[in-house]
């Protein structure tokens, strides 16, 4: 019987299914009774070669319970921020105060005034459209005018926000992403709809075929066709977007909440730490007591947080919360970035709508240009750099390069470092670079900023009793912080 035990124990040791541990081991109708199992025979031989669920050689991939675990953690962190913001301030997002501090005073709105300008340049796009299908212009002609369309929508808020001194540092933020999605997205309405055409014409062998073509392709040059386009959560133009039957009331006002209460937090962020760096910029590291080095340093951690924040508000809340409303169907904005190995891997699934919109109208034309492929991934990868740094740097009034030499910096890592680093030991040095890059750029260019702002050269020259730890710890232009 003990051999037959041992026997028992070594085959089901060797067996990689994943049966419970309780169930009886099939006993052989060919077996003599007193060669037969004991009814405990499976109790006691309970073990068998198998890998710890998280060790990186085990297959198991059901983590939505860490998810869920980490996710309970990252609110339970940023708790006490709320509640000492709550209590201090009491409710800090006020829409009065967003709108003051874009229109700046009670004659000159120029943030509101650059985004409503922006209409007069999609609208011309759309009469371009109708121009070319009805033969008034040439195909020649209008991509002509389209491209000096969309480079007049690029310049026009630059040359605002250079030249005009009361739009405020956020309201200029706002208005330069507003009007860089729009120009991809009139980019790719006018080669979209240039493909349309052109995919027509072989297939139109009568009079009759190209009129229907022709009429059926007016259908979707319309005024509310635009501007659907321009509101869905997409950089990339189709005739026929998929949709949903109907709007979740349920699943709009979830989005609705997770967007209030994310802004919240970001708020209580800004507030609580992030400004503290700045009012502290002009002490050195050295002369500060124990508790000004604490704090100074669990905020440098902080804009870290209120990036990741922001990256969830932009990439799930808002585009979710945009798609439900106008039932877009598409709803895959990213992929697993969280699990990329190599920074390549990261840049293609971070940002789905950017990533197919470059390959759509970037790197596939480089590459029908006899461009070769790696080049033209590297192009587009500047490209992509350099928009990221105007993006930054323009409301600022700064051109440091910090952001394009942080990218830059983190594509020779990628080409240096990614052979060497594999599966989870990539995986971290993926996440070390994210950690580490972006929030280390963006706080280096708000720095300066504040370095160089009105405010604090007279808070320099005229510096008050308080410690920095206990004086407003707000600064000039905060969006979201009533005053006290």
């Amino acid at each position: 019987m003990r051999k037959r035990f041992s026997s028992v124990c070594s085959s089901s040791s060797t067996e990689e299914d994943s049966a419970s541990l309780y169930d009886t081991v099939p006993i052989s109708a060919a077996d003599p009774p007193d060669e037969q199992e004991h009814p405990y025979a499976s109790l006691l031989c309970c073990h068998r070669v198998q890998d710890s669920l998280l060790s990186s050689n085990s297959s198991f991939t059901g983590y939505r319970g860490i998810l869920n675990w980490i996710i309970i953690l990252l609110v339970l962190t940023h708790a006490h921020l709320f509640l000492e913001n709550f209590i201090q301030h009491g409710y800090l997002i006020d829409v009065k105060k967003v709108l003051e501090h874009l229109i700046e005073d009670n004659c000159n709105w120029p943030s509101v005034n650059l985004i409503l300008a922006a209409n007069m340049f999609a609208v011309t796009a759309l009469l371009l459209e109708r121009s070319q299908e009805k033969g008034v212009l040439s195909p020649v002609n209008a991509r002509r005018l389209h491209l000096t369309n969309l480079g007049f929508l690029l310049l026009f808020p630059a040359a605002v926000i250079v030249h005009e001194p009361t739009i405020s540092t956020g309201g200029a933020f706002f208005s330069l992403w507003f009007y860089t999605v729009l120009g991809m997205k009139l980019y790719s309405y006018q080669e979209a709809n240039r493909w349309y055409r052109q995919a027509r014409l072989p297939d139109a062998e009568t009079d009759n075929n190209v009129s229907v073509a022709q009429r059926v392709h007016n259908e979707h040059l319309t005024l509310r066709g635009l501007y659907y386009f321009l509101l869905a959560p997409t950089l990339c133009y189709q005739r026929d977007f998929p949709r949903t039957p109907k709007v979740r009331v349920n699943k709009l006002l979830h989005r609705l909440l997770e967007m209030v209460i994310v802004v919240q937090i970001m708020v209580a962020i800004v507030q609580q730490w992030i400004e503290p760096i700045f009012q502290r910029s002009e002490y050195s590291f050295s002369t500060m007591d124990i508790t000004m080095r604490v704090e100074h340093l669990v905020g440098l951690a902080a804009p870290a947080h209120f990036l990741w924040l922001l990256f969830f508000f932009l990439s799930h809340s808002y585009l979710n919360f945009c798609a439900e409303l106008l039932r877009f169907g598409d709803r895959h904005f990213y992929g697993d970035w969280w699990n990329a190995t190599t920074l390549i891997a990261f840049w293609k699934n971070w940002s789905i709508p950017c990533q197919r919109w470059c390959h759509r109208h970037v790197y596939t034309r480089l590459v029908e240009n006899n461009v070769p492929p790696s080049r033209a991934e590297l192009l587009v990868f500047l490209m992509s750099a350099a928009l990221c740094e105007c993006m930054i740097a323009l409301p600022l009034h700064s051109c440091r390069l910090w952001i394009f030499f942080m990218m830059v910096a983190e594509l020779l890592v990628a080409v240096f470092l990614g052979n060497h680093f594999e599966g989870n030991y990539g995986n971290g040095l993926v996440w070390l670079c994210l950690l580490l890059g972006p929030p280390l750029a963006v706080t280096t260019y708000f720095h300066d900023h504040y370095i160089s702002s009105p405010h604090h050269h007279h808070h320099h020259h005229h510096p008050s009793s308080s410690s920095p730890l206990t004086s407003d710890r707000r600064l000039p232009g905060s969006v979201f912080l009533k005053p006290h």
